[in-house]
């Protein structure tokens, strides 16, 4: 028995194929090979056609098949992972009404915060967890002002994985992660956000029905089977955002436990035990996978723009050409904990949402010239960068996380004995590396929903711990070099 997942990205699509028995991986695909085309027809937006999408679902599953020379009849079940906080309009005859407004569109900002006033921030906290912000609800009542003549034919909005989940299966449905995400649902009364769309004027039945995350969300049509290479009736039976899935996936699915990712951009997503919010909107919170009414569990994500970006920057620009990030990292390790006193700021990437979006950007302090060298520099940005992350997890705890563990990925910063050694130390908790992706992940919740396991932990408990980071109780340098980097951080904002 096969379990199948599938995670679409803004830049590509992926799959992965997991035995149900050993759940080990068979095999995992991605397409396009280079990033999907993605509009802006105006400064800010940004646009997707849902098409391009279900195009390299089918492409990635045919590249599937073919690498892994997999039963196609075998495949038990389909899981769905998909970017967060798009805009999916269709029409009456399942068609989209427009190009899908992806997540990284900034039109609906002013529209979101005029709610956010008009509502009362203390209600949105209340009810919503967050501010309705430039989320779905948000990009829906843009197209409403802006686009009548769209508005007017739609029948149902989606996120995006609602839209590929009904591509497969022909049924219009959403999750209560889904709403959450699109700031459409009110944790308050436990049902579907009617104030919000009152005061937007959304009608409600543009909502398609609600499904649970984990149980059979519809069953491969024929027409779709034949796209993919696949035999009908598969039930597609789990569906999530990227950050809950990338979080269970990791297998962080209790409160205290922590899922993060050191990229482009950082993100730190923990899950806790009641219904929390930031009056200071630093972080959003959201349901989680395993979200249950009596037996909560937020998703509370914190997004650092300031992360890996400075790091390939800096070996792209300051280190000499052609050295690794491995050979970086042996240069840093020659240099004492603390950098001997050079500090850097890495907010360079934009407005930082955990310093109220303020974009102070990146800054270099106490370099001495007759002290300082390359390897100097190589650590201070990798501890200016954990520092960062502790900073932002302070935040965390100051929301109620009681932090257990971090879990991570085993394809980014994290990779890095310095940056992940600071972090462990500074917090007093065990990293844990595995190898898995979202695809994968999705695959094997899908399991769930067909009855394999009673809960997605005992599914993922094949997964391979690569490395273990565990504080070895030397804070003293640690804790002096990062109360140095606040204080610079305290001066630029």
């Amino acid at each position: 028995m096969l379990l199948l997942g599938l995670d679409i990205g803004s830049s590509s699509v992926k799959a992965a194929l997991v035995d149900a028995k050993s759940g080990a991986t068979l095999g995992s695909v991605f397409s396009p090979e280079t990033e999907m085309e993605m509009q802006a027809p105006h400064p800010g937006w940004a646009e997707q056609h849902p098409e391009i999408w279900w195009e390299h679902v089918c492409k990635a599953l045919q590249m599937l098949l073919h690498t892994t020379r997999a039963n196609p009849s075998e495949i038990a079940a389909i899981g769905i992972s998909y970017q967060m906080h798009g805009l999916v309009t269709l029409d009456a005859a399942g068609q989209p009404v427009r190009p899908a407004i992806i997540w990284c569109d900034s039109r609906a900002v002013s529209i979101g915060d005029a709610a956010f006033r008009d509502l009362g921030e203390s209600y949105c906290l209340k009810h919503y967890l967050n501010g309705p912000g430039n989320f779905t609800a948000s990009k829906l009542k843009w197209v409403k002002e802006n686009e009548p003549e769209n508005y007017a034919r739609i029948r149902h909005f989606m996120l995006p994985g609602d839209y590929i989940a009904f591509r497969l299966t022909s049924e219009a449905c959403t999750t209560v992660t889904g709403l959450s995400e699109g700031i459409l649902w009110d944790f308050a009364e436990n049902k579907v956000a009617d104030e919000l769309l009152n005061y937007y004027g959304i009608e409600r039945d543009v909502i398609p029905g609600i499904a649970a995350n984990f149980e059979n969300q519809g069953r491969l049509t024929q027409t779709a089977a034949d796209a993919l290479g696949l035999r009908p009736g598969v039930p597609v039976t789990y569906r999530a955002g990227d950050q809950p899935n990338n979080a269970l996936a990791l297998n962080v699915l209790r409160p205290g436990e922590i899922a993060a990712t050191g990229g482009t951009s950082g993100v730190v997503y923990g899950v806790v035990d009641q219904l929390v919010s930031d009056a200071q909107n630093r972080v959003n919170s959201f349901a989680h996978v395993n979200h249950r009414v009596k037996i909560p569990r937020i998703g509370v994500l914190l997004c650092i723009n300031g992360s890996g970006i400075q790091y390939s920057w800096m070996r792209r620009q300051m280190a000499q050409d052609g050295i690794s990030y491995a050979a970086m990292e042996q240069l840093a390790a020659t240099t004492p904990v603390g950098s001997d006193g050079l500090c850097i700021i890495p907010f360079g990437n934009g407005a930082e949402r955990m310093l109220g979006n303020q974009n102070i950007g990146a800054q270099i302090a106490n370099l001495h010239f007759n002290r300082h060298n390359r390897a100097h520099f190589y650590r201070a940005a990798l501890e200016g960068i954990a520092f960062s992350f502790v900073y932002g997890m302070k935040i965390l705890r100051s929301l109620g996380l009681e932090l257990s563990i971090i879990r991570v990925g085993n394809d980014n910063l994290f990779q890095s004995d310095i940056f992940s050694s600071t972090i462990a130390e500074l917090l007093g908790c065990r990293i844990e590396m595995i190898e898995t992706t979202g695809a994968v992940g999705a695959a094997i919740a899908s399991g769930v929903g067909i009855g394999l396991w009673a809960d997605p932990g005992e599914g993922l408990g094949a997964q391979q711990r690569v490395k273990i980071y565990e504080p070895e109780n030397k804070t003293g340098p640690y804790s002096n070099a990062y109360e140095q980097w606040a204080n610079y951080l305290k001066k630029a904002i």
